[in-house]
């Protein structure tokens, strides 16, 4: 299919457009909006707004899970700080462990409270109200929430285990040593409960005992204490879990207990323990899990992209929390969608990875908002394992943390090159306004990148073909950035170069009886910077077929091994490779079904070797 020239104009002018893909400045954003918004009292809680188009709080919610996420706060910003050494993140370590402490000194006794609240503020009547079946105290001026529950003290040991190992300040290890010690004190003289109730006993999930009694031991040395006497096997527990996605929860804190058990305890029990849920909880699609893994498994290039990609779709979501029902949307099987549903589509909660990625519906009524804690903690635990490269390198055509050899990417950054310039022709040039970029790969070769586009702070490039997969290094200005690659990075271009929106494609209608009659189809209008889609006209004498552009394809091991999805529905590819009159620009041809007839505007979403590209969307009619 010939290109139009406003799709190749549209690659030329890619980068200057383009957001950066999931990277550093999403995450310090997300970390001002939690320090702004989502810690009233200290600990993390998410605001209700009047509305769902109101910036008017109105309320707070989850005060019941405050301990849980603040321990995972506590987590990312400790990876963020080892990572970046910034000021700010020692500075939200401390306000996080701050407000843990709290939890443990506003009970009196030792016990880690739910949550705590100003008895005068505002807030407090509509907290007390939704948490009243957990037991509300006095202490003023504070109230607080009891009936503490396991998951709290795992993700507040989650927390400190990490914050422990990776900050190296003498305030916060003495800190996190003596919370430490007095949490497990009290569970230890009250029949091993974080609330001093026999059904709620540690003992029943000896995973999560054994982790909290090692990270006990390890942040305090002289801490005797041992443990009950008689426990279950280590995988007792997750032997359970694994039997259905029911309250799907309990794997993540499975991976919050493991990750310090099996750090600080590596024995063939507790890898075996760890497997089981590892084994069933793989193919999921959870970036979380992912990074844990990694951290306990090491590098595997397949799971590693695939957790990278995760995080980019991440962004996409909604910040508030709408409902959503996928039941019309995806394939179902039962009463769970069949595959894990893509992470832009999927129902929202305050942390996504807790999510049953199968579920077909959920959410809220779009006045709640979550933290942002599930895109910060994996990212910062991917920067920490190098499994997420530091710098701003991504694909051209969406935002993407990978790049593959013979793509079109964008470098971000600052002082790159003394002025601006464009490639005015192909092939392109190896040194553009004064600018060269090597790349040398993971294997060690080194490449002159051939270049688009050169600025100050940006600067578009065609990785070198034949760039080895994983890190690689750039060199531009005197300037050293590292990149992802891998053998393939889909990422499809949208019409309005955001990477999201109607896709940048084009259509051609052919007539059923006499193929050679052919005429083209608009698939996207624009207007300034927005665009919309035109509608596509499906009827049974006819037949239609889009063409699709982006990059990160042409690797792709097979045809076999790529797969398009148009508003749920599988649609034949015909073609996925390199497009002609462009470097690095590639195609995807697909023809569209009579049974999207009348979808409207639909999702669609590539796939090539497992490798998830961003949504893009087209109107079928």
């Amino acid at each position: 299919m010939r290109i139009p020239k406003s799709i190749l104009a549209l690659a030329s002018a890619f980068c200057m457009c383009v957001p950066a893909r999931a990277a550093e400045a999403d995450a310090v954003a997300i970390s001002a909006g939690i320090q702004a918004t989502h810690m009233p009292f200290g600990t993390i809680l998410d605001p209700m707004y009047a509305s769902p188009a109101s910036n008017q709080i109105a309320g707070y919610t989850r005060c019941g899970d405050s301990a849980l996420w603040t321990g995972a706060y506590l987590a990312a910003e400790a990876f963020r700080y080892k990572v970046t050494g910034s000021a700010d993140a020692l500075n939200n370590v401390k306000t996080a462990l701050a407000g843990l402490k709290g939890l443990a000194d506003v009970t009196g006794d030792n016990r880690l409270a739910r949550c705590m609240v100003l008895a005068d503020s505002q807030w407090a009547a509509g907290i007390e109200s939704e948490e009243a079946a957990n037991t509300i105290h006095q202490n003023p001026p504070w109230i607080w929430v009891d009936n503490t529950s396991r998951d709290q003290v795992v993700g507040a040991f989650f927390g400190l285990g990490v914050a422990y190992d990776v900050v190296d300040d003498a305030t916060v290890k003495s800190d996190i040593a003596d919370l430490t010690t007095r949490l497990i004190g009290f569970i230890a003289q009250h029949q091993w409960s974080p609330n001093d109730d026999i059904s709620n006993t540690f003992v029943v999930r000896p995973e999560e005992l054994q982790m909290l009694l090692q990270v006990a031991r390890h942040v305090n040395p002289s801490n005797s204490i041992s443990g009950p006497l008689l426990v279950p096997p280590v995988d007792a527990g997750v032997q359970v879990d694994v039997q259905s996605n029911s309250s799907y929860f309990k794997f993540n804190l499975d991976y919050m207990s493991f990750y310090n058990l099996v750090r600080l305890q590596n024995n063939s029990d507790n890898q075996a323990a760890y497997q089981i849920v590892r084994n069933y909880t793989a193919s999921h699609q959870n970036a979380f899990f992912d990074i844990v893994d990694a951290a306990l498994a090491g590098a595997n290039a397949s799971r590693d992209a695939e957790m990278r990609s995760l995080l980019d779709q991440w962004l996409q979501r909604p910040k508030r929390e709408t409902y959503v029902d996928l039941s019309q949307t995806v394939a179902v099987c039962g009463s769970e969608a069949c595959q894990p549903i893509p992470v832009p589509l999927r129902p929202t909660l305050e942390f996504l990875w807790q999510i049953d990625p199968f579920q077909l519906a959920g959410g809220g009524d779009g006045t709640v908002e979550g933290s942002g804690i599930d895109y910060i903690l994996p990212y910062w635990m991917g920067r920490y394992y190098g499994v997420i490269a530091g710098g701003a390198v991504q694909s051209a055509a969406a935002p993407s943390s990978a790049v593959a050899p013979d793509s079109l990417a964008s470098l971000y950054g600052a002082n790159l090159a003394p002025g601006v310039a464009q490639a005015s022709a192909q092939p392109l040039p190896l040194a553009l306004g004064g600018v060269t970029l090597s790349v040398t790969d993971a294997a060690g070769a080194t490449r002159a990148a051939p270049l688009v586009y050169v600025s100050p702070v940006q600067i578009n490039f065609v990785v070198p073909d034949g760039t080895a997969p994983g890190l690689a290094t750039l060199v531009v200005a005197g300037q050293t950035f590292t990149a992802a690659v891998q053998p393939v990075a889909p990422t499809l271009f949208s019409a309005n170069e955001a990477g999201s929106g109607v896709a940048a494609a084009t259509a051609i209608m052919v007539q059923a009886a006499n193929p050679l009659l052919q005429s083209p189809v608009p698939v996207f209008q624009c207007a300034g910077s927005t665009c919309v889609s035109v509608p596509i006209v499906l009827s049974a004498d006819t037949l239609v077929y889009v063409s699709f552009f982006g990059t990160g394809i042409r690797n792709r091991s097979s045809l076999a091994n790529v797969a398009v999805t148009i508003d749920g529905i599988g649609v034949p590819v015909l073609y996925a490779g390199p497009a002609p009159g462009f470097t690095g620009l590639d195609q995807v041809n697909a023809g569209l079904v009579l049974s999207l007839r009348g979808s409207g505007e639909s999702n669609v979403v590539l796939t090539v070797d497992g490798q998830a590209a961003n949504t893009v969307t087209i109107d079928v009619q």
